[in-house]
């Protein structure tokens, strides 16, 4: 889309933003780390087909940690049970494995550390210059975490995370419920706000929402597929939005 048909965002009530993909490329981690327990995972219990990328797009990019571990197994037709978000990395449970994933997620962030995309950086100044309100809606339990290494969580008044997902026991991406509640902690309107996510979770989330404009980020699940599941407009970087 050429640069002068895109919209202005400072001209909407609020911005919210999702953090993994959109603000850092924590997403990269992230992949990493579920790359590398399920392919631990798969080979000790003999599951087939083999853990791919398209894997992380389908089942896990954007949910809750728990959810995706229980969506990637059902879609292996393996069932284990749910277990409690308390269980050792060691636990063949649901949260157990989500648990294992998570030390390795940690690990990785406290030694590489991470750095904003520029292009969000500058996207972000912008809407500050124009006193826009803006806020994170992650469904990550490492978002405060990931914020702080990064050095931008000051910019955020408002970060709804998968902490507070999990107290709340809202649903997770693809449904509306982090979105609206974040909506709701900012005092606006969805309809008059917008969305920016890379996942198609987060982008069907941000949809059934009503949020007014939902930008889709392309950083590889693929424009098409992103407006497929709804985004209005799809850019590659978000400085192309300054």
């Amino acid at each position: 889309m050429p640069a002068d048909a895109l919209p202005d965002l400072t001209g909407y009530d609020a911005v919210l933003f999702d953090l993994d993909g959109v603000l850092t490329p924590t997403a990269e981690v992230h992949m990493h780390a579920w790359r590398t327990m399920f392919e631990e995972l798969f080979a000790a219990w003999g599951i087939d087909p083999e853990y791919t990328d398209r894997d992380y797009f389908e089942y896990l990019d954007g949910k809750k940690r728990y959810d995706g571990v229980a969506s990637l197994l059902h879609s292996r037709d393996v069932e284990v049970p749910w277990g409690d978000p308390s269980d050792a990395v060691e636990a063949d449970t649901v949260c157990g494995i989500g648990n294992r994933k998570n030390a390795v997620f940690s690990r990785v962030l406290r030694t590489d550390g991470i750095e904003p995309y520029p292009g969000s950086i500058a996207l972000l100044d912008a809407l500050a210059v124009a006193g826009t309100p803006v806020a994170v809606v992650s469904s990550s339990k490492n978002a405060e975490e990931v914020l702080q290494v990064a050095g931008i969580r000051e910019r955020f008044p408002v970060v709804m995370d998968g902490v507070i997902a999990e107290r709340d026991h809202l649903a997770s991406k693809p449904a509306p419920d982090v979105f609206l509640e974040a909506a709701r902690m900012m005092g606006v309107e969805p309809a008059r706000s917008v969305a920016v996510e890379d996942a198609l979770s987060g982008v069907k989330s941000a949809v059934a929402g009503g949020f007014a404009l939902v930008v889709g980020v392309d950083r590889g699940v693929g424009a098409e597929v992103l407006r497929d599941a709804g985004a209005h407009i799809v850019v590659q970087d978000l400085e192309e939005l300054v």
